[in-house]
């Protein structure tokens, strides 16, 4: 039951887990936080596209100097210290390396990363959900081909709530509604990294001192990460995804079980067995008392009258028909959780959330108005946000996933709130990600229309 009693015998026997991080940025430098603190695990390599930004966080994070002086990575190996380089393949290709963790965050790179991974064996915990949420289900069907763990990554929400629905089943509870919290007000939808900061309740000062990344963190505000995190979520777990986006009910910790019900029963949702997003902000921007925005939670029913008074009997808030009740986690620690992932793979075999079904997608939306020659920047950019959308929709309407909308330029006007298609940019068709992506919608397109 113990991952970490196995760790403890893996470094007695000095057979520690042996991993190669590629990314050292945000996500990454927190996870290089606790893997000195962590028995058990050797982090043998980092392959980043700035070497000297890796040292840079290496050295905020606690890192000794000694412990990044390995020549490479068989002198690591042999000294216990990290090989700092730029060459990711040689990372993924070394037959020592046990675990991939790919934190680039870069969806398109990540790809490539995940499947040269899968094909030298490697199991890879994907810190890039971006790269998840439009092609997951290959990936992890890729990675069971090579006889590998595909994984999400826990400490951030989607691996969270995946653990959270898989409580409430392996309980015997049905599952409701499952999901994430979040700051939002609709207009948050056309943030840019020029508005991200106020918004997000930080200063500028504060973000430099965190080396925090204005993109990356606009992705979450202006609701993109929501929607690619639901996604990820949807397709790991077979919860449906509402029928035109993310409704962002407001509501406090107390209140989750109330508005996660079917509306015919007052809640919000379409129907039971979804994904949803509650805000910490009224829809007239007042913050709520003690709000989930950081946290994930997993709402249940009672399907008896025995379960539903045990729910009563033990003090468990429900809602007012006693029926539903909602289990929540309030914090996520984003990448000092990530060891969770690492250990599950390695030593259980198991992945903490991984996509068996395409159930959602993530359709690249116009902030404003967009004309053609315009070149299309990503998640968290000046151009397009993320909107949830099922997978039936994306498919019929041909839409544009947004984990693919970098870097492309725009042939068709666009106008602002519009979701796009592949018919209204100039698709770069070489890479991995795009012929995955293309892949999957022709594996997968029979079931997901005939199951509409």
């Amino acid at each position: 039951m113990s991952l970490y009693a196995k760790l403890q015998q893996r470094a007695a026997e000095g057979k520690p887990v042996r991993i190669g991080l590629i990314g050292a940025g945000k996500f990454g430098s927190m996870y290089l936080a606790q893997v000195p603190r962590t028995t058990g695990v050797h982090l043998v390599a980092i392959a980043d596209l700035s070497p000297d930004n890796a040292r840079t966080n290496l050295a905020r994070v606690g890192w000794e100097v000694e412990r990044t002086r390995a020549s490479s990575i068989e002198d690591a190996i042999k000294t216990g210290a990290t090989h700092i380089g730029d060459d990711w393949q040689a990372l993924v290709r070394h037959p020592a390396i046990d675990v991939v963790v790919e934190c680039t965050g870069h969806p398109i790179a990540a790809v490539d990363h995940c499947l040269e991974a899968f094909a030298n064996r490697k199991h890879v915990v994907n810190v890039t959900v971006e790269a998840d949420a439009f092609c997951g289900p290959l990936l992890a069907q890729r990675a069971a081909e090579a006889g590998v763990i595909y994984s999400l990554a826990f400490g951030d929400q989607p691996a969270l709530i995946c653990d959270l629905v898989d409580w409430a089943r392996t309980c015997g509870f049905p599952v409701v509604a499952a999901g994430r919290g979040h700051k939002w007000l609709p207009h948050f939808s056309e943030s840019t990294p020029d508005t991200v900061w106020n918004n997000w309740g930080l200063t500028p000062e504060q973000a430099k001192r965190g080396g925090l990344n204005p993109k990356m963190f606009n992705s979450f505000l202006d609701g993109s990460k929501p929607s690619i995190e639901s996604t990820a979520v949807a397709n790991a777990t077979g919860l449906t995804v509402p029928s035109n986006g993310l409704l962002y009910p407001p509501a406090s910790i107390a209140d989750i079980p109330f508005v996660t019900r079917p509306r015919s029963e007052g809640g919000v949702l379409e129907r039971k067995g979804m994904v949803e997003v509650i805000s910490s902000l009224e829809a007239d921007g007042r913050e709520i008392p003690y709000e989930i925005r950081m946290g994930v939670w997993v709402t249940v029913e009672a399907e008896t009258e025995y379960i539903k008074n045990c729910f009563e009997e033990y003090k468990a808030h429900t809602d007012p028909s006693g029926r539903y009740f909602t289990l929540y986690k309030r914090w996520h620690l984003i990448g000092l959780e990530v060891g969770m992932s690492v250990a599950s793979v390695a030593l259980r075999g198991e992945p903490t959330g991984a996509a068996t079904c395409w159930n959602a997608d993530v359709v690249a939306t116009a902030k404003r108005d967009l004309q053609p020659g315009e070149i299309l920047d990503g998640e968290g950019g000046y151009t397009v946000w993320g909107k949830l959308t099922p997978a039936e929709t994306s498919m019929r309407q041909g839409g544009l996933p947004l984990g693919l909308a970098h870097d492309i330029k725009v042939v068709r006007p666009v106008k602002k709130g519009q979701s796009l298609s592949w018919s209204d940019v100039a698709m770069d068709t070489t890479t991995h990600a795009y012929r995955i992506r293309r892949e999957l919608e022709t594996q997968f397109a029979p079931r997901v229309l005939k199951a509409a």
